[in-house]
């Protein structure tokens, strides 16, 4: 590809756009003491993050705050907040923890974009359009570094949870670009992917928030249980947002998947039915096969998808995934915290519908 450094050598401009953190109204009772808290907290961790991400040359300054500026929900973060609550929640550390998990996030989608030539993020153009691949490819490494230090200051112990998470999330991505090995099934390699991929960095920030605020111990296992199926529910409902969503709304073009050739639930469970006899899900999978370069030809095959039952089944499966995760909550204390947690895996889910 032509090399955006070269034909681009200054940054698109944002205008006006500033990051929007998810408000915690969205999971606790707007008005509560907690809910305030946490708006508070998310004000401090997004300084926190953009003094974290200085440069004091201007393209790695300009490359780093990107996509901070561009904006995103904060998801991360306020899960590690979240989780904090069951110790002390206001310690620096937890804000360390809090802007860590935010940067490996940052920094993999700089990565993804990469991988996947995506030319549009979170509303801004994706940073390889701007300066070029190895530009994005050394700011995702940058942001990693810079995680790195945040959580070598707060011991040992941190380090090795953001190495093992780092570990999963590369390890999700090579086995997404490999596929399954002969003789695995397709829909169990995808969700084991997906788990990898995103189920580990919210399961992780479970683990910071509670670590580092002198939680409980025992609350780990089940909040990283959680965690996990999580992430396979959110990113499950990303499938369906892909197929079913409005896309001024969703700011994804409907199909966008489809035309990637990415084998999301809906296509793994049609192209399962196909083998299975049934003629519906063998005409859909003839429509997918097609060259989906022209509109008409990915709106046909998108449409056909979303009326098979394939794309129901699919949902049902991430509504199963999100009550699981709030069936490994049950021996979290009751409360307030608790149920934002509870929430939050079932928002996950009504994203999509």
């Amino acid at each position: 590809m032509t090399n955006a450094a070269e034909t681009s050598p200054t940054p698109v401009e944002h205008g006006t756009r500033e990051a929007r953190p998810l408000t915690p109204a969205a999971f606790v009772q707007a008005d509560s003491a907690l809910a305030e808290r946490l708006a508070d907290r998310l004000v401090r961790i997004e300084s926190l993050l953009n003094a974290v991400v200085e440069q004091a040359s201007a393209l790695p300054d300009e490359a780093c705050h990107h996509l901070l500026r561009a904006g995103g929900k904060r998801v991360r973060p306020l899960l590690v907040l979240l989780a904090a609550e069951f110790g002390e929640s206001d310690r620096v550390d937890v804000d360390r923890a809090a802007a860590a998990v935010e940067l490996i996030h940052l920094a993999t989608l700089y990565h993804d974009d990469v991988m996947d030539d995506a030319p549009m993020r979170r509303g801004a153009p994706a940073a390889h359009t701007v300066w070029g691949n190895s530009v994005a490819i050394l700011t995702g490494d940058l942001l990693f570094a810079r995680a790195s230090l945040l959580t070598s200051q707060m011991g040992t112990a941190a380090v090795r949870l953001q190495a093992e998470t780092f570990e999963r999330l590369v390890l999700g991505q090579l086995h997404e670009f490999t596929g399954p090995a002969d003789g695995i099934d397709p829909i169990d390699h995808y969700l084991e992917v997906l788990g990898d991929k995103t189920g580990s960095l919210i399961a992780a920030a479970g683990e910071f928030g509670l670590r580092y605020s002198d939680a409980p111990g025992e609350l780990i296992a089940p909040l990283r249980e959680y965690g996990e199926k999580v992430g396979v529910a959110f990113q499950l409902a990303d499938d369906l947002i892909d197929l079913v969503s409005d896309g001024a709304k969703s700011g994804k073009t409907p199909g966008t998947d489809l035309r990637e050739g990415v084998a999301t639930l809906p296509v793994l469970y049609v192209r399962q039915d196909a083998r299975a006899g049934d003629a519906a899900a063998r005409e859909v999978v003839a429509l997918l096969e097609e060259d989906l370069g022209s509109d008409a030809a990915l709106e046909r095959a998108r449409q056909a998808l979303v009326a098979h039952p394939a794309t129901a089944r699919a949902r049902r499966a991430a509504e199963a995934w999100a009550e699981d995760a709030v069936a490994a909550l049950a021996p979290v204390p009751d409360g307030e915290v608790k149920d934002g947690l509870v929430e939050f895996a079932r928002s996950a889910v009504t994203r999509a519908a």
